[in-house]
This record gives structure tokens, sequence and C-alpha cells, in this order.
């Protein structure tokens, strides 16, 4: 193994750090969503960069720091592994917390604060970090900041103390009011709560399908009026102008399943900062991982006929996402557009949203 691709060092004495080996470089992604490529350099050297909370609670971490030689990374003000540009590390035997933040700190260049996606609470499965992405010039989106959820009927109060902790300030529900009034949200205590619902006036989802192809229409013509009916515009500029107005963060929005309504507003947020579609795209189909538990075991509850209707409802498809993008070309022309002529977020005030939101 070439010495760049040093093992990561076991160098704290209360952790047990596995070696793995080193991981097989990704795609950088420079392709954009609406073509054209953008070839910026960035401060921070970081190209991959993962933190994965296991269920024996241990981390697993990842990284590749592209023209440095060395990488520490800090758990708690401690240097739990260092290695190479390249490397990976199981990190185990840090103190339980509410959510456990690794430093990767290079050599050379700016350094990243990560930790795992999911938020791990009793009353929701698909509640997780918004950020943790790299864009196209290799800038990276911050963590901790903006959150996204299912519904919050079911957090107990000891998740409403963890999310109080996590700064949570502002909530936005993306639901209609039929769900609002038979599962209210739980909010922490402080926190601005704003119903901002998508489909106030739209229609959507009043029949139930009666095939797997109705149900997979259904879905798709909902994610079209998500960016173009007048519900859906109205909502996501309330979620877009209040990330951006908010200095206080952080910032979280849900709706029931929270993997299409939300699903929308974080493809549309990870787009407006430049993340690259195929990362994009992966974050909503990610989706069905956090909720397949929840999925099967509706799913194995219904006659077989009816549980092939109810897949399509519960899944999210690329298709679906697709169907999205292709509504806002169809409408606004540019992804630049339907945040100015749509949701009315001037150049000024996406400025200001990525310098808040990115780091490098």
């Amino acid at each position: 193994m070439k010495k760049a691709l040093l093992a990561a060092t076991v160098v704290a004495s209360t952790l047990t750090v596995a070696i793995v080996a080193a991981p097989a470089a990704s795609a950088s992604g420079w392709d954009l969503p609406w073509g054209g490529r953008h070839h910026g350099r960035s401060a921070v050297p970081f190209t991959e960069a993962t933190v994965t909370a296991g269920a024996d609670g241990a981390y697993t971490l990842k990284w590749n720091a592209k023209g440095t030689k060395r990488v520490e990374i800090r758990a708690n003000g401690k240097v739990v592994a260092k290695g190479g540009a390249r490397g990976e590390a199981l990190v185990s035997g840090l103190p339980s917390a509410d959510r456990q933040w690794f430093d990767f700190e290079p050599d050379r260049g700016q350094g990243l604060r990560l930790a795992d996606r999911l938020i791990k609470l009793d009353g929701t499965s698909n509640f997780r970090d918004a950020g943790g992405y790299r864009t196209t010039n290799g800038q990276w989106v911050k963590m901790g900041e903006i959150y996204r959820s299912d519904a919050l009927n079911k957090l107990t109060d000891n998740d409403l103390a963890k999310l109080q902790r996590l700064r949570v300030k502002t909530i936005f529900d993306l639901r209609m009011e039929s769900e609002r009034t038979k599962d209210a949200d739980r909010v922490p205590a402080g926190a601005n709560y704003v119903v901002a619902d998508v489909f106030a006036g739209s229609g959507s989802f009043q029949v139930m399908p009666r095939t797997p192809d109705e149900a997979v229409k259904a879905m798709v013509d909902a994610e079209r009026a998500m960016v173009s009916g007048e519900g859906g515009k109205k909502a996501y500029t309330q979620v877009f102008e209040g990330m951006e107005r908010d200095r206080d963060r952080s910032v979280l929005f849900h709706c029931t399943a929270g993997k299409d309504r939300t699903g929308w507003a974080n493809a549309s947020l990870l787009t407006a900062l430049g993340v690259p579609s195929e990362t994009v795209m992966a974050d909503y189909l990610a989706s069905n991982d956090y909720r397949k538990a929840a999925n099967d075991a509706i799913l194995s509850h219904l006659p077989a006929a009816q549980a092939a209707v109810y897949k399509p409802l519960l899944d999210v498809r690329p298709e679906y996402l697709n169907a999205g993008y292709e509504e806002v070309r169809a409408k606004f022309g540019s992804f630049d557009a339907y945040l100015e002529d749509g949701l009315g977020i001037d150049g000024r005030e996406l400025k200001q949203l990525k310098k808040d939101l990115l780091v490098g």
C-alpha cells in the first residue's frame, strides 16, 4: 500500500480504532444539475468525508483529502484517529452524547466538522441532517444547521429535550390540515412553529389510487404540484426565507413520512447550494433505507393486492424527484429562475444563504 494510504492509528488509550482498508476514490461529481461544469478551487481539501454510526456505538470514519499528507480526526477535543491523505477508521469507546461530532483536520487547508447524518429519536425514523455534502466547486454544506424529518407527533419528552439541546429554533410543518389535526406536532419549548402547507388548494391525494400504476402517477403528479402549485410555491418560499433569515439556527422542516414534501424541500436546498445532482438524488433515495422497517411493517399487514398499491406511495423513486426537476424546466426554464420567480429568492438572498451554510 502506498504511503499516501496510511492506516488510521490508535492515539487515545481509552478508545479502540480498528484498521480497515482505505476506500476507493469516489467520483468527484463535477457535473452541474443543469449542464456546464465548474472547476473552482476550495479551501477544503476533502473530496470525501463521512461519519457513520453503528448499532454497537462505534463510528466508521472515511476521508479523502487530496493534496495533503496527514489527516487527524478529533472527538471531544482528543485525537481519535490519524492517517494519510486517504483512510478509514473504526472508533469505539466514546462517551454517550446527543450527537457525536468529529473534527477532520488536514495538515493543509480547512477542516470539516461532521457527525452521522441520522438523529436518533424515539418518536421518528427519518430525522436527519441536511448537511455534510460537497458542492460542485468543492465547498461543503455545514452540518447542525438545517434538519429534515418525518412527523413529530410521537416525540417523547426526552426527544423534545434533545431537540432543545440541538438548538432547533424554527419548525416548518409541510403537512395538510387534516394531517396536522389528526397528528399534531410536539415541538420543543421556545421553538417557532410555522405551518407551510405544500398541498393547500392542490387537490393532491384526495382519491386513493386503485392500481400500482395509478399510485405511481399520483406520486409524480404530486411532485409536479409541489413545484408549480400555488400551495407548493408559497410553502417552499416560507421555508427558504426562514432558512435565509434565521441567524439563530437550527431550522427543521418536515411532513408525515419525511420523504416527499420534505424530500423536495431538501433537494431544492441542496441544488440551490450547488450540490451535484447525483448526490441530491442519493440523499432523496436514502428515505427508502431510513424508513424500511416502518414501511415493511405497514405492507406486512395488508393483503397482497392492496400492498402492491401502497408500495409506490411509501417509496421514494428517481422518477418522482425527476418529475419535480422536469416541472422546474417546463414552468420556469432553469432552477435559478424557479428560485427567483417561483419562490422569490433573488441572487442576494441566495448568496447570503450560501455564505451562511457553506464552508470552504
